[in-house]
């Protein structure tokens, strides 16, 4: 019977990024990941890297910033899972890009799209490789909105331009 033993992965962003960390399942991904962030709008800046599985199980990369590159590969080889991908993005948001990296044919699941600190992923790690079990993305609830509340987040999405 195989053991699991599990770890807590920190991820710390690049200053002014934001993280998007999913599972797909083959190497065509980091290309066409790349394809979708590229044609998204022109000034986001984007790396991406994906873990591949089998063969020489290389982290395969892509980008338009060498530093969000650098990094992406970093978080990947961090997190050593199989088939997962890392992308980071700046000058634009996950909620401008997520659906269309949802599209990509070999995309499986999304584990978190989050620009928070403090951001943890879960790993189980057993004798054949690493999964992603989940993510801590920034910390616990510690009360209920009040109508203010309520507020501030409508004039907040109206200031942002996501609400009329």
């Amino acid at each position: 019977m195989a053991e699991i033993k599990f770890h807590v992965i920190d991820i710390k962003l690049p200053e002014g990024a934001s993280i998007i960390i999913g599972q797909a399942h083959f190497m065509k991904t980091v290309v066409d990941l790349y394809e979708e962030l590229a044609t998204a709008h022109p000034q986001l800046k984007f790396g991406v890297a994906f873990n591949e599985s089998s063969a020489e199980r290389r982290i395969f990369y892509e980008g338009n910033d060498e530093e969000l590159q650098k990094k992406a590969v970093e978080i990947a080889k961090e997190i050593g899972a199989g088939h997962i991908f890392v992308i980071l993005i700046r000058n634009g948001w996950p909620i401008n890009v997520l659906n269309r990296i949802k599209m990509v044919q070999e995309v499986c699941t999304i584990f978190c799209a989050t620009s928070n600190q403090p951001l943890q992923v879960i790993v189980a790690e057993t004798n054949v490789g690493r999964a992603i079990i989940g993510v801590v993305d920034g910390y616990s609830p510690q009360r209920i909105e009040t109508d203010e509340d309520k507020k501030w987040r409508m004039d907040f999405l109206r200031k942002i331009g996501y609400k009329k």
